[in-house]
């Protein structure tokens, strides 16, 4: 029936190449010899969802089962989501083309706070309540993970389990309990009693939360037996034996990250105070040179592309890199297939490399300096000199490198005008540096790029308590961004400041704004990840329908001995160690990084030792 109203609508839409399956790689099962059907659900468009390295993982993994059928499902565009309501066609898998109402599991993945009221639409698509509680024994299983699960809380009521951390093996488990709900006929209840035993399991329905009179959270408690007070994320111990894909779905279409890509490391020593990746993936660990580079050459002969990406939270922090090029460059120079390395540090960046990395590849570099000048780099604990920058551009324009593209933040804590000139300031330095090299590429001009963000303080991270700028602050530091004299030669970018405030809002939110997401929902939104449909308006209209001051979220500064919505699930990284962190932000402080000194962030103990230590 799906397929036969498809045809007739298809036509009609942007990029049908996004609803229709059958890429190579797909895969296509019996319905009849499955007994576990699994919709993974990414809540954004087709191209976003199928960049994603997490959700190609999952899928494959799941689909190794012999009686489980994974299939991918992603939200469709406005044109195409018209085109489903007119036509009565609800949310369906792309393998199948079958309603995922039918399935047992939807697994959503969740990587932004703007997503939320997308995961809404998606459930209406597919005529499943979306509230929890309003689902019954016919219903599938809603669950998540993801990063933005380390605070699940403002979407606590729309789901009924959460997996925290690294997913390969608890997903498993998961599935093997749900097997023996079937075989035993156990309701979903009891289901969601038994999941909770399982490490790394969050089911938020049972837990209460306790509110004071300020408005703060009291406490956060357990109400069964079967739920325990402190939930521990899940992760993988040892890289090199966890399960990793040898092929990928290829799309008909352009992809945002189309290539293939293979994960060098998990983790990350640096300690940049913003930086919520960098604290919940914690411990650091690294996989094998000879492991990777089979992942890659495997997954580049399997999907037939010509890119091979290795990806990291910081790919330069890799301890054996040269020693991985050395392995890949034979044979991707041979099949002339590109390497690309996405997350470079800039003291990790060296002309051995870049002649390495100019063997295959010979286009922009990107580097994180973050912030302009050195007393902000010194209180993000970016651990990083103007020398360190200098010699990183000096060493790429030597190169043969002409275009440089810098990323910074803006709204940080203790951050003044002069820390916002010193970005345009850094920018020109550099401009001029390429111009006094006589070893420079003769004939071209040079172009450097700011694309600069605004802060969001997140949830396991030091600034977790700072108060966010408001919108009105940033615009202002915006448009003092753009007024400091600056080179033709510098392109300067930044972002929207009430999507970041609104992001803010939603990442250190409690229950109570699960009605406010819903409201907004209802009001038109969805899809808000993409800056055309985001309408700030209804999200206005929706805080004050609900009673709700989103100031209270995103601009209050949270004192160290507040219970946070959050403060129940454990990432492996201490309380009291974010505390003297965000101190130590404050005295302009700054701590080395792992590799250089422990600095006893709490997340030794998921591995039982010292994170440093090869497996």
């Amino acid at each position: 029936m799906i397929e036969e109203k498809l045809e007739k609508i298809l036509l009609n839409v942007q990029k049908p190449a996004r609803y229709i399956g059958g890429e190579q790689g797909s895969v296509v099962k019996d319905p009849s010899k499955v007994s576990i059907r699994f919709a993974m659900c990414f809540p954004d468009l087709y191209e976003v969802g199928m960049s994603h390295l997490g959700m190609k993982i999952l899928y494959s993994l799941k689909n190794e089962q012999s009686d489980v059928w994974c299939e991918r499902v992603f939200a469709p565009d406005l044109d195409m989501e018209a085109e489903m309501r007119r036509e009565g066609i609800p949310l369906y898998g792309l393998e199948s083309l079958e309603p995922v109402r039918r399935f047992d599991f939807l697994g959503f993945t969740l990587q932004y706070e703007m997503c939320y009221p997308t995961i809404l639409n998606m459930l209406d698509l597919a005529g499943i309540p979306v509230w929890a509680k309003d689902r019954g024994e016919a219903e599938p299983i809603i669950a998540a993970g993801g990063p933005c699960a380390c605070n699940p809380e403002p979407i606590a009521d729309f789901f009924d389990l959460f997996v925290l951390g690294e997913g390969e093996e608890v997903n498993l488990e998961l599935i093997d309990l749900y097997r023996t709900k079937k075989r035993e006929g156990w309701s979903r209840r009891e289901f969601l009693l038994r999941a909770a035993r399982i490490p790394g399991i969050y089911v938020p329905a049972f837990y209460e939360v306790a509110y004071g009179e300020d408005g703060c959270i009291r406490a956060v408690a357990p109400v069964v037996p079967e739920a325990a007070p402190v939930v521990t994320k899940r992760i993988i111990a040892d890289l090199d034996k966890v399960y990793y894909p040898k092929n990928f779905v290829v799309p008909y279409m352009e992809i945002v990250h189309d290539r293939a890509m293979v994960e060098v490391l998990r983790g990350c020593i640096r300690g940049c105070r913003f930086c919520q990746a960098g604290f919940i993936y914690r411990p650091f660990r690294e996989k094998e040179p000879d492991t990777l580079n089979e992942n890659a050459h495997t997954l580049c002969r399997n999907t037939g592309y010509d890119e091979v990406s290795l990806t990291s939270l910081s790919t330069s922090d890799y301890s054996r890199l040269e020693a991985l090029l050395e392995k890949m460059l034979p044979w991707s120079g041979e099949e002339k297939t590109n390497l690309s390395l996405p997350s470079l540090r800039v003291d990790g960046f060296s002309e051995e490399l870049a002649e390495k990395i100019a063997q295959v590849r010979k286009s922009g570099l990107t580097f994180a300096p973050e912030a302009g000048t050195q007393r902000m780099r010194d209180v993000i604990n970016k651990n990083l000199t103007e020398e360190e920058i200098f010699s990183t551009c000096r060493a790429a324009f030597a190169g043969g490198y002409t275009a440089v593209k810098l990323y910074f933040m803006m709204g940080q804590p203790t951050e003044t005008d002069e820390d916002i000139e010193g970005i345009v300031q850094l920018a020109q330095r550099i401009v001029n540096l390429y111009y006094s090299m006589p070893e420079r590429p003769k004939g071209k001009s040079v172009t450097v790029t700011c694309s600069v963000a605004c802060f969001v303080p997140k949830p396991f991270t030091p600034f977790q308590f700072e108060a966010q700028d408001t919108v009105e602050e940033l615009r202002r530091k915006q448009k003092h961004l753009l007024d400091t004299p600056h080179s033709k030669k510098i392109q300067l970018k930044y972002h929207d400041a009430s999507t970041s405030v609104l992001e803010g809002v939603l990442a250190r939110g409690d229950r109570r704004l699960a009605p406010v997401i819903y409201a907004a929902w209802r009001a038109g939104s969805k899809l808000d990840a993409d800056d055309r449909y985001f309408d700030l308006a209804r999200w206005e209209q929706a805080f004050a329908a609900c009673g709700i001051d989103p100031a209270f979220y995103a601009n209050r500064r949270r004192e160290y001995g507040e219970v946070l919505p959050w403060d129940h699930l454990d990432f492996g990284v201490d309380k009291a160690f974010l505390i003297r962190e965000d101190e130590k932000a404050h005295r302009d402080a700054v701590t080395l990084n792992c590799r250089e000194g422990c600095s006893a962030c709490g997340a030794q103990k998921l591995t039982g030792g010292n994170c440093l230590v090869r497996r």
